[in-house]
């Protein structure tokens, strides 16, 4: 069952463990915090994490590993990257309608949608992903990681009255994790990210 799951979940890189990521790059990254995410408690009480920082700072990867965990604990869970997510629902046709997929996205107790920021996203998208988060507020657990600040999340998706509402729900019970401000990839120093408020 769990390999099932597993399957199921559709991870991008379904190697990606809390035992291989390297804390010791990042040493001021919050560690308990994202041990305490990765019990799976954070899904039974219906919280959300928000992951921040810039490209290559371990957002993919914990997410990932806390989305593999919690498939441990017995909870199923789908990984999105933001723009295939959207793109899911744009796509959803006759075989699968979009409120069957919409459903997939509202009931999963653990939804990841990974990389905000990373693609041009449609005009649509603040609609939609304010459409999955308010209806996920309070009954389901997601985690979502940008690589942009939560400032620029308004011009990013152009409605900034459905971001500060999507904002307001997914901080209320949320964990805010801000990863960084090295890269793994580049092995270089970022300029720190700017705190989010």
């Amino acid at each position: 069952m769990l390999e099932r799951r597993k399957k199921q979940a559709e991870f991008r890189d379904p190697q990606k463990s809390l035992d291989n990521f390297d804390f010791n790059f990042n040493k001021k990254m919050n560690r308990s915090l994202i041990f305490d995410l990765a019990t799976g408690a954070f899904i039974a009480r219906h919280e959300d994490g928000l992951f921040l920082g810039p490209p290559g700072t371990g957002k993919s990867h914990l997410a990932q590993a806390i989305g593999q965990a919690a498939i441990q604990q017995g909870y199923r869970v789908l990984y999105r990257e933001t723009h295939k997510l959207l793109d899911d629902l744009a796509e959803a046709t006759i075989d699968v309608p979009r409120k069957e997929c919409m459903e997939l996205f509202v009931s999963v107790p653990l939804l990841i949608i990974d990389d905000l920021g990373m693609r041009k996203l449609p005009m649509t998208a603040a609609e939609e992903l304010l459409e999955i988060v308010m209806r996920r507020y309070e009954r389901a657990s997601t985690l979502l990681t940008s690589n942009r600040p939560v400032e620029d999340w308004g011009k990013l998706l152009g409605d900034s009255a459905a971001v500060t509402a999507m904002l307001d729900r997914l901080l209320h019970h949320g964990h805010v994790l801000k990863c960084g401000p090295r890269s793994w990839r580049t092995k270089t120093d970022l300029p720190p990210l700017e705190a989010a408020g």
